[in-house]
C-alpha cells in the first residue's frame, strides 16, 4: 500500500475522509520520526587543539548525533510506503508494517515496523531500522524509541556511517533530561570495513565502555577506553574527555607530551589550553624533568581583523648543568647548555595592510645556541634560524620589499659574533609609458649590515679546523690569518650600500625572423664602509695573483657602470615527419668601462658565482650587488630543441664568453676571491654546455658541463636524473668538480646522491637514500625507511646516519624516526639520536 498525500488535506467524504484522517496521523508519526533521524545523524567533527590540528584522541561521533535537531519544513510533501497500515483507536496508535519506507524533506526512514503512540507521545521503530538524512549520513539500528519532545529515548544496536567515511557503533544509546546521551559499549573508527569479510575488526578502532555526551557543557566523556589494532587492545585510558564536535575550541587539558634524553632525563609536559575568546587563546605547558627541573612553556595566539600573531616562550632554571659537559683524555669541554638559566622567545605575525601591502615578522631569540634542540623545541636537523621583519608591496608593474634579517646559528660549532645583522630594501618598477617603443624601468637595492668579528675560512682542510667554541684555529685564527691560506667570508664592522640601476630594452623582429634587442643600463653604487679589526698579516701578507684583500678602516665609495649592448637571436624551425626541431644561434655584445674599487667594496652578497647556461647571457653574471661586471664582453651560444613524435623532448645548449677589451672583472678577486677559477677569468672563457632529454613526463635527464678553454679538460660536471616507473621512483644527482685552490678547494670534489622508493603493494613501500663522497671514499649520509598508508592509517619508520650534521671531523649522528597517523585522530611519533650524548626521544 502506498500513500502520498500532502500534510494538509481538503474536504473529502466517505472512506476517503477516513484515509485522509489516518494519513494525517501517519504524517505526524513520520514527521516525528524523521526529525529524530536528522537528530541522530548530525555530522561528526573533530575538536581542535591549540595548534589548529587534529588531537591525538577524539570523541566518538556518536555523541555528535545529539548536537541538535534539524528543523523540518512542514510544507514539504511526505511519501510513505508499507505493506499495510494498522490503526488502533483504543490505544491511539498508528502503525506502518512490512518494508516501511518514509520519505520526507530529503530524509529517508526504513524499518520493518513503525509505531506512533499518541497517548504516550512516543515513536517506536523496530527491525532493520535505517535512517538517512539529506547530507548522506546513515544510522542503522535494531530498535529506536523516542518521546515526542526528544527528552527521553533509546536506540538499540546503533551504527552510524558518515559521508566522510567514519563509522560509529553502540549496543545502546539512552537519552535523558533532553541534553545528556549515554552510549553503552561505543566504538569509533575511520577505517572502511574489509570487503572480503566485513565482520573482521578494522585496522584500528577505539572502544569505550561508556560515552557520555552533555549538550549543555558541549563535552564528551569516555570511560574505560581502549585503542585497538586489528582487534587487539594496545593502549588503555581509564578516563578521557573532549569537546563535542560542535565546539572548535574549549578550555581544558590537552594530550600529555613525553620525552627523554641523557642530559635532561625523563620528562612529561601537560599542556593546558585556555580559550579566552574566539579570537585569542593561551596554552601553558609545564614540563617536569627528572634531571633539570621544570621547563615552563607558553604560547599566545591572537587573530585580528587583518591578520594574526603568535608569541611563544620557554624557560628553565636547570638543576644539573654539569650534564652539559663532555670529558676526553682528562679535558672537560663545556657545551653551550652549561648554564643555570636557559630559555627562548619566538614570535610570528602577518598582516594585510591593504590589497597591496603586507607586514609581518618571524623572530627567534635564545639564551644559547642548543637550547631548542636540547629540549625538543625545534625540528630534527634544523641548525639555523633566520629572524626577519618585513614590509612588502606588490603592484601591477612594481615590487617593494624592506626587511631586517638576523641569522642565528644553532649548532655546537656556531659562533654568533660571525653572523651579520642585515637590513635590505628592494624596489623594482617597470615604467608605465614605453620609451622609444621599448620597456624601461628601475631597480633599487639598499643593504646595510653589521658584524662583530671577521669570518675567515681556510683554503684547505689543514687550515680550517674549528674548535668547540666555533672559533677557527691554525693559520686562519683571528690573530694569524694569511691571504694565501684564508678567505674572508664576512667583514667585521659596518657596511651600507645603495645601488640603483636604470634600464631600457626593445625587441625588434625583422622580416627574416631575426630578433634584435638593443639595451642600455646605467648603474650607480654608493657605499659607506667602516671595516673593523683585520690582522696585519691578512691585509699585508703574501698574496696570490688577482687577490685584493679587504683593508681595515673607514671609507666612502662610489662607482658607476653604464653599459650599452645588443642581443641577437635567429631561430630556425624545421618541421619533419619525425617531429619538429629548432636551432637558435645567439650573440650578445656589451660595451662598458672597467669595474672600479675591486676589493674596497666588501663582497657579502655576490660570493655565489657558478658559470653555466643559466647566466651565460646575463649582463651582470654576479649573484649580488656587491660586485658589478665590468669590461666589454661578447657572449655566444647555440640552443637546440627537438620535439620527437612519441620519443619526447631533447634540449642542448653550448656557449662561451669573451672579454673583448678592458679589465676582466673575473680575473680580479675580492675578499672571498669571487671570480677567480670560475671559468670566466681568462680572455676566452671555458666552454659551457647543457644537454637534456625527457622521453616522457615520468623520465628526465639533465647534464651540465664546463670544459677548459685550452685543453677541453672537464672542470665541472653535473648530472640530474629522475624516473617515475609505476611502483619505482628514483632520483640521482652526481657532481664532479676540479680543484679550486683560490676558492679554498685544494682537492677534486666528487659525490653522488641517490634516493629511491618502491611500492611493494598498494599500501607498503620502502625507500632509501645515500650520499657517497668519492674523495673520502665513504658514505657520509644514508637513509633506509619503511612506510605504510591506507584510507585510515599511516606509518613511517626511518633510520638515518649523517656524518655532516655536526660539522667536519665530528662523530656521525644516527637517528631512528618513527611516525604514526590515524585519520581524524592525528599523528604522533618519536625521534631518537643513538650513540651520542645528545640522545633524545619524543
Amino acid at each position: 500500500m502506498t500513500v502520498g498525500l500532502p500534510p494538509a488535506v481538503g474536504s473529502i467524504t466517505g472512506d476517503r475522509r477516513r484515509v485522509a484522517r489516518r494519513t494525517g496521523m501517519l504524517a505526524s508519526a513520520a514527521s516525528l520520526f524523521l526529525m529524530a533521524a536528522s537528530f541522530f545523524a548530525s555530522a561528526p567533527a573533530v575538536a581542535q587543539t591549540q595548534g589548529g590540528q587534529q588531537p591525538n584522541v577524539t570523541s566518538s561521533a556518536l555523541g555528535s548525533g545529539f548536537a541538535g535537531t534539524r528543523k523540518l519544513d512542514p510544507n514539504q510533501k511526505m511519501l510513505v510506503t508499507a505493506d499495510q497500515l494498522e490503526y488502533d483507536y483504543q490505544k491511539e496508535t498508528v502503525s506502518a508494517v512490512g518494508t516501511v519506507q518514509i520519505y520526507y524533506d530529503g530524509s529517508t526512514l526504513e524499518a520493518n515496523r513503525v509505531v506512533l503512540d499518541r497517548k504516550a507521545n512516543t515513536l517506536f521503530a523496530q527491525g532493520n531500522v535505517r535512517l538517512k538524512d539529506k547530507d548522506g549520513k546513515i544510522v542503522t539500528a535494531d530498535n529506536l524509541e523516542l518521546t515526542q519532545d526528544f527528552k527521553q529515548g533509546f536506540i538499540d544496536s546503533l551504527r552510524l556511517d558518515t559521508p566522510d567515511k567514519t563509522h560509529f557503533a553502540a549496543t545502546r544509546a539512552d537519552r535523558t533530561d533532553g541534553n545528556v546521551t549515554v552510549f553503552q559499549n561505543g566504538v569509533y573508527t575511520a577505517c572502511e570495513p574489509c570487503k572480503d569479510d566485513p565482520s573482521k575488526p578494522p585496522l584500528w578502532q577505539i572502544k569505550a565502555k561508556k560515552i557520555v555526551h552533555n549538550e549543555d557543557e558541549k563535552m564528551i566523556y569516555y570511560q574505560d577506553a581502549w585503542v585497538e589494532f586489528f582487534g587487539f587492545p594496545v593502549a588503555y585510558f581509564p578516563y578521557l574527555s573532549s569537546p563535542d564536535p560542535t565546539v572548535k575550541r574549549k578550555t581544558g587539558f590537552l594530550i600529555p607530551e613525553f620525552f627523554s634524553s641523557s642530559q635532561i632525563g625523563y620528562g612529561v609536559g601537560t599542556p593546558f589550553f585556555w580559550n579566552i575568546a574566539p579570537d585569542r587563546d593561551l596554552t601553558l605547558t609545564p614540563a617536569f624533568t627528572t634531571k633539570q627541573g621544570v621547563l615552563m612553556q607558553g604560547e599566545w595566539r591572537q587573530r585580528l581583523m587583518n591578520g594574526a600573531y603568535t608569541i611563544r616562550a620557554a624557560g628553565i632554571l636547570q638543576q644539573d648543568k654539569d650534564a652539559f659537559t663532555t670529558t676526553s683524555n682528562g679535558v672537560t669541554d663545556y657545551l653551550p647548555g652549561y648554564r643555570d638559566n636557559r630559555g627562548s622567545l619566538q614570535s610570528t605575525g602577518a598582516f594585510a595592510l591593504n590589497k597591496f601591502w603586507t607586514f609581518g615578522w618571524d623572530g627567534t631569540l635564545v639564551s644559547d645556541r642548543t637550547f631548542l634542540q636540547d629540549y625538543n623545541l625545534i625540528g630534527d636537523g634544523v641548525t639555523t634560524k633566520t629572524s626577519t621583519v618585513y614590509l612588502t608591496g606588490q603592484g601591477d608593474r612594481s615590487f617593494f620589499d624592506v626587511r631586517g634579517l638576523y641569522f642565528l646559528g644553532l649548532s655546537v660549532t656556531d659562533n654568533q659574533d660571525l653572523q651579520p645583522i642585515v637590513g635590505t630594501l628592494n624596489y623594482n618598477k617597470v615604467f608605465d609609458k614605453p620609451l622609444w617603443g621599448g620597456e624601461s624601468g628601475i631597480k633599487v637595492n639598499l643593504t646595510s649590515l653589521t658584524r662583530q668579528e671577521a669570518d675567515f675560512i681556510g683554503t684547505s682542510a689543514l687550515t680550517s679546523n674549528v674548535g668547540a667554541t666555533g672559533i677557527p684555529t691554525g693559520s686562519c685564527a683571528l690573530m694569524n690569518p694569511n691571504p694565501e691560506q684564508c678567505l674572508l667570508r664576512g667583514a667585521p664592522g659596518d657596511y651600507t650600500r645603495l645601488s640603483a640601476e636604470l634600464y631600457w630594452k626593445k625587441a625588434i623582429t625583422d622580416p627574416m625572423g631575426q630578433i634584435w634587442t638593443p639595451f642600455v643600463t646605467a648603474r650607480v653604487d654608493v657605499a659607506s664602509v667602516d671595516t673593523g679589526y683585520l690582522p696585519y698579516s691578512y691585509m699585508y701578507g703574501a698574496t696570490l695573483p688577482g687577490q685584493n684583500p679587504l683593508q681595515s678602516g673607514s671609507d666612502d665609495l662610489i662607482r658607476g657602470m653604464p653599459a650599452v649592448g645588443l642581443d641577437y637571436k635567429y631561430p630556425f624551425i624545421s618541421a619533419e615527419s619525425w617531429g619538429t626541431q629548432t636551432i637558435e644561434p645567439r650573440a650578445q655584445v656589451i660595451i662598458r668601462p672597467n669595474e672600479t674599487d675591486i676589493g674596497k667594496f666588501p663582497n657579502e652578497d655576490a660570493q655565489s658565482l657558478v658559470f653555466d647556461d643559466t647566466n651565460l647571457f646575463e649582463v651582470n653574471k654576479y649573484s649580488g650587488y656587491d660586485r658589478v661586471e665590468g669590461g666589454s664582453r661578447l657572449n655566444l651560444g647555440v640552443t637546440y630543441t627537438a620535439a620527437i613524435n612519441g620519443a619526447g623532448l631533447v634540449t642542448a645548449v653550448v656557449g662561451q664568453s669573451y672579454n673583448l677589451f678592458g679589465r676582466n672583472s673575473f680575473a680580479y678577486g675580492d675578499m672571498a676571491n669571487t671570480g677567480l677559477e670560475s671559468g670566466l677569468e681568462t680572455t676566452a672563457s671555458d666552454y659551457i654546455a647543457k644537454f637534456g632529454y625527457s622521453p616522457t613526463k615520468y623520465l628526465e635527464f639533465v647534464t651540465r658541463f664546463r670544459f677548459d678553454n685550452d685543453n677541453l679538460s672537464m672542470q665541472r660536471f653535473e648530472l640530474q636524473g629522475r624516473a617515475e616507473l609505476d611502483r619505482f621512483n628514483v632520483a640521482v644527482t652526481y657532481g664532479r668538480y676540479e680543484a679550486q685552490p683560490l676558492l679554498g678547494y685544494y682537492d677534486k670534489r666528487e659525490g653522488i646522491y641517490t634516493n629511491a622508493s618502491y611500492k611493494l603493494n598498494d599500501n607498503w613501500a620502502i625507500r632509501g637514500a645515500v650520499r657517497y663522497d668519492f674523495a673520502a671514499g665513504e658514505f657520509d649520509y644514508t637513509l633506509v625507511g619503511l612506510s605504510y598508508i591506507d584510507d585510515c592509517f599511516t606509518l613511517a619508520l626511518n633510520y638515518v646516519t649523517d656524518y655532516t650534521l655536526n660539522g667536519p671531523n665530528a662523530a656521525p649522528v644516527n637517528k631512528v624516526m618513527f611516525r604514526i597517523g590515524l585519520r581524524t585522530l592525528g599523528e604522533g611519533g618519536f625521534s631518537t639520536s643513538l650513540g651520542s650524548s645528545s640522545e633524545t626521544n619524543q
